[in-house]
């Protein structure tokens, strides 16, 4: 067992004991919900995985207070939808959706709709005021004041709390897991970003960079591990500037230290992370991924532009050398790892001779997959204050169709090499096509597809030996 003569045995299991209490609480109020009437909470999240974390953790809180949770938000007493800021789109959505629940109320006496999360600030009057769409307004690091803004909304009164916290991690709150598979679970790390990327909403929305404590975090592997979780994927907007002291010995634990403790707990707990800054990332967290099998050979590094001039427009703190050597030194020290990027087209002034060099980057990288946007300025950021976002949306849309059309063709490229190659793949569940084919991923994070086999189950490691692929997909047969 790790840590029977490690220091940190007693702080973790400290950790994971306080944690089972507030699980055997929430469980406690799922099973009597027909019994005693619990008032139920109905909650949608959008964006990153961060806010699908946080849902987790406001699960959690709600649990604590009387609250059960329904799939069916018609017969809810309290909606939440957790919002996002990054895209045009996420906020339209959102809009869209607190209309329906407008609608929701109205059958319903009594029902609060709130909203948390990244809209909560930049918003917060317009759904409370102009627009009387919601009862309470929530920012990211305030879910612990939900129940009292529950109970001022029930008598009334408009809940706001949208301050943000230098201090705030919840490390003591025990997510509820939500829509899970059972197999994979994501463990927030850190909150917050000190990074000033000029076309980013983060550090307005979610506060300063702060790091929650070690025991606690690998009490929540160690804890989800023993309840048959086989893979967790450590979270952060920016994981590799993870940092924190020990309050005892005042030792300072970095990323990669995280990192390895983590992998130890077991060596069929598999372990991702997610998202890397690739000024933060370091040889010493490269070398840890090799040393450890059960780390996934899989690294999201964003680029967001292939060309040095919009990279410091962007404040992303590294030119297009930089980047490609990094991309360089990853590939000397994992061979076989994969990496995945975001890019966004059409940022202010960009020129199609600048464009083409994102093309170019692509193409040196070899991303195995990416996220690919056109640029929307977002109120409130650096771009927005100090730039005029003058590209044609026209030309955005094709040089993002430009950009796409590259992308599949080189994922398509990158799985094909792994024809004939045979991979140990994880079961998370039935294939979205069909309940006759299993579905998993590899340590390079794509997805296979694959046939069901007598004696098999989700949340069991196969070997999967690839037939066929598509830019997206790996499809073979369990050996």
């Amino acid at each position: 067992m790790l840590y029977n003569d490690n220091p940190t045995l007693l702080g973790v299991q400290k950790t994971i004991d306080e944690k089972r209490q507030g699980e055997v609480l929430f469980k406690a109020a799922q099973e009597t919900e027909a019994k005693d009437g619990n008032k139920k909470f109905y909650i949608e999240s959008y964006g990153c995985q961060m806010n699908f974390s946080d849902s987790e953790i406001v699960a959690s809180i709600l649990g604590d207070n009387g609250f059960s949770p329904t799939r069916n938000p018609e017969i809810a007493d309290l909606i939440l939808i957790n919002t996002c800021s990054i895209r045009e789109k996420a906020e339209e959505t959102v809009r869209k959706r607190l209309k329906i629940f407008e609608s929701y109320k109205k059958q319903r006496q009594g029902m609060l709709v709130g909203v948390l999360g990244c809209m909560a600030e930049r918003l917060k009057s317009k759904f409370l005021e102009e627009e009387k769409l919601v009862d309470m307004v929530v920012g990211p690091d305030s879910y612990r004041d939900l129940p009292n803004l529950i109970a001022g909304a029930e008598e009334g009164e408009k809940g706001v709390n949208v301050y943000l916290s230098r201090e705030e991690t919840y490390a003591d709150i025990n997510p509820v897991r939500l829509d899970t598979n059972g197999v994979t679970a994501f463990i927030s790390i850190m909150r917050g970003c000190d990074n000033m990327c000029s076309f980013c909403v983060v550090p307005f929305t979610r506060g300063r960079e702060r790091s929650r404590d070690l025991f606690s975090i690998v009490a929540e592997a160690k804890e989800l591990f023993e309840k048959g979780y086989r893979e967790v994927t450590l979270l952060g907007q920016n994981v590799d500037s993870y940092k924190w002291e020990n309050p005892e010995s005042k030792q300072i634990v970095t990323f990669d230290q995280l990192l390895e403790q983590v992998a130890q707990i077991n060596a069929d707990l598999r372990v991702r992370f997610s998202t890397s800054h690739p000024k933060d990332i370091t040889d010493e967290v490269l070398f840890t991924m090799a040393k450890h099998e059960n780390i996934c050979k899989y690294i999201h590094l964003p680029v967001q532009s292939g060309n040095s001039r919009i990279l410091k427009l962007m404040n992303r703190t590294y030119d297009r050398d930089w980047y490609m050597n990094k991309v360089r030194r990853i590939y000397e020290i994992m061979p076989d790892c994969a990496i995945s990027s975001d890019m966004i087209t059409g940022f202010c002034t960009e020129t199609e001779e600048e464009h083409t060099e994102t093309l170019t980057m692509m193409e040196f990288a070899k991303y195995s997959m990416s996220y690919m946007f056109f640029y929307s300025e977002r109120p409130g950021t650096l771009a927005a204050r100090k730039y005029k976002d003058d590209i044609p949306e026209e030309i955005k849309k094709r040089r993002l169709n430009e950009i796409v059309r590259l992308q599949n063709h080189i994922s398509l490229q990158h799985n094909k090499k792994d024809i004939g190659k045979t991979f140990r793949v994880l079961i998370e569940g039935d294939s979205k096509k069909s309940d006759k084919d299993f579905k998993g991923r590899n340590t390079q994070n794509k997805m296979l597809v694959f046939p069901k086999k007598e004696g098999l189950k989700q949340g069991d490691y196969v070997t999967v030996t690839v037939h066929e692929v598509t830019s997206a997909t790996l499809m073979g047969t369990v050996v």
